[in-house]
């Protein structure tokens, strides 16, 4: 038969469970933490790598143009419900890999109420995303239109020569380049978030 527990023992035990309690306590923080952290971190990474088709964004232009010309089509769609016509004021155009480019597309709120949307996009064949590079676009900001309103969004973008020096790209001769709009609710300034406060009607509590 064993004997009985010393205080030490006991206090040992203690100490033994509470490491393991703030172990698992700190592992699912982390955990938590990570989920969050994943889509940012991955739009980021698809964004620097060109990864699943995401056109990277870059601050310059092109300084070698070749005389190899590709088709760049576009694509325009709007998803969740978003009361909007949207699509490109061109369907393609045929352009110098290197050369900058400016295209348009519309966008028309056909609701009787202002509405948001904000544009993700991708360019097919996947493996081009790391050589189109986009120096303006409209994606991933809010938008907002009013009942009828009608907006151009201008994207400016060149197709980086390198692409004719790499085996995956280099028989490549059309892009595709599409975006989609989702719904949005607008984002609120911070002196219009509710701080706990009654709202009012007319002026009336």
């Amino acid at each position: 038969m064993s004997g009985p527990v010393n205080d030490t023992g006991k206090a040992s035990q203690s100490r033994s469970h509470t490491v393991v309690a703030a172990s698992c306590v700190a592992f699912v923080a982390a955990m938590v933490g990570m989920a969050y952290a994943a889509v940012p971190l991955y739009d980021m990474f698809c964004r620097v790598t060109g990864y699943n088709g995401t056109t990277q964004r870059v601050e310059q232009m092109s300084d070698t143009i070749l005389d190899r010309k590709v088709t760049v089509t576009f694509d325009a769609n709007t998803g969740g419900g978003l009361p909007w016509e949207f699509k490109p004021v061109s369907r393609e155009i045929s352009l110098r890999i290197g050369e900058t480019v400016q295209v348009a597309y519309t966008a028309r709120n056909i609701a009787s109420v202002p509405t948001t949307g904000q544009a993700v996009y991708n360019v097919t064949p996947m493996q081009v995303g790391a050589y189109f590079n986009k120096v303006q676009c409209f994606c991933f900001t809010e938008t907002t239109l009013q009942p009828g309103e009608e907006m151009e969004m201008p994207v400016v973008f060149f197709v980086d020569p390198e692409m004719v020096n790499a085996v995956e790209t280099a028989g490549i001769n059309t892009i595709t380049l599409s975006y989609t709009f989702y719904p949005r609710e607008p984002s609120k300034p911070v002196a219009e978030l509710d701080t706990g406060a009654e709202r009012t009607v007319d002026g009336k509590l």
